[in-house]
């Protein structure tokens, strides 16, 4: 059923985040933060990337699935700590989204400032909002 399929993905970080006890808003239990909203013109993705060198993050879309994938190191002494609380997600990761909409794949920007990943995806000609004049008979 297409249309079931469509809303359980908008749905899909929701059920994430309600799943993990910890989870709260802008919580690093379910990973790396991130912000999915659209302007007239634009989708825009913003995710919490604190330390990930650029080199060491892969951004991907097939369809509307927009992948985001990394690695935070760990630390060379790791060995020698002994934690009491670690919550910092070091390692490999992976984040999938499903976009509101097809996006212009030629004219997506990607930049990270100040830990933050800040991708720019302009909405594909057909999929922006068009306003329709109106005519008298």
């Amino acid at each position: 059923m297409p249309g079931l399929q469509e809303l359980m993905h908008e749905f899909e970080p929701t059920f994430g985040e309600l799943a993990s006890p910890l989870a709260g808003g802008g919580s690093w239990a379910t990973g790396y933060p991130i912000d999915l909203y659209e302007t007239a013109n634009e989708v825009i993705l913003e995710m919490a990337v604190p330390g990930i060198p650029v080199e060491d993050i892969d951004v991907s879309i097939e369809g509307r699935q927009l992948t985001i994938q990394g690695r935070l190191p760990d630390s060379e002494t790791e060995a020698e700590r002994r934690y009491w609380l670690r919550t910092i997600p070091r390692g490999e990761f992976r984040r999938t989204v499903t976009l509101p909409g097809p996006v212009d794949l030629d004219e997506v920007h990607a930049r990270v400032d100040q830990g933050l990943l800040v991708l720019t995806l302009p909405k594909a000609a057909d999929a922006r909002a068009r306003k329709i004049d109106v005519r008298a008979g």
